[in-house]
């Protein structure tokens, strides 16, 4: 079922820092089907994990593409702190998944079938703007929900610099819900 598009103009409702993860893999071999399938299940198996405990800090998450061979997922998360808590943790299945890697890399089995990557990002507040036009909650508006464009200025220039009364919350707010 899809969700229909909104008419009108929005903004994320992101309140504080923003904190962006984008992960991903990339199949060099694709032959080498062993190797990249339990990867990709990998993922799917912490986004998971994830979206039955909301207290762990996922906000939202997109999967994407950039081409045939890479794939990713952009995550939107409350803060670094709850990434960093996440990925370190002994009872999530990311550290087992590191783990099961680092042993096939000091066994020398881990051949170059598959890519990983990540990037993240902690965007201050002010440094980031977003416009949605004719389009549900989406990325950083389906994490934080959404506000009528003007609740945050008529210009880029006026939503990057807009800072949250009384100083820089670390979260972002939970305004109109997001989707894990």
């Amino acid at each position: 079922m899809s969700a229909k598009p909104t008419v009108s103009r929005t903004t994320a409702a992101a309140e504080g820092d923003v904190v962006v993860l984008l992960i991903g893999m990339r199949v060099n071999h694709f032959w080498a089907v062993h190797q990249w399938v339990p990867v990709a299940a990998a993922m799917f198996r912490m986004l998971g994990e994830l979206g039955k405990d909301k207290s762990r800090g996922l906000l939202s998450h997109v999967m994407l593409t950039a081409s045939p061979r890479t794939y990713y997922v952009v995550q939107y998360w409350e803060s670094k702190e709850k990434l960093y808590a996440y990925a370190h943790s002994p009872e999530m299945f990311h550290h087992r998944a590191w783990a099961i890697l680092n042993r096939k890399e000091r066994k020398g089995k881990a051949r170059g079938h598959v890519g990983l990557w990540h990037e993240t990002y902690v965007v201050p507040e002010g440094s980031y703007e977003s416009i949605y036009a004719d389009m549900p909650p989406f990325g950083l508006a389906a994490a934080t929900g959404v506000l009528p464009l003007e609740a945050r200025g008529r210009s880029a220039a006026e939503r990057l610099g807009r800072r949250a009364k009384g100083g820089s919350a670390h979260s972002p707010a939970r305004a109109g819900g997001g989707k894990g």
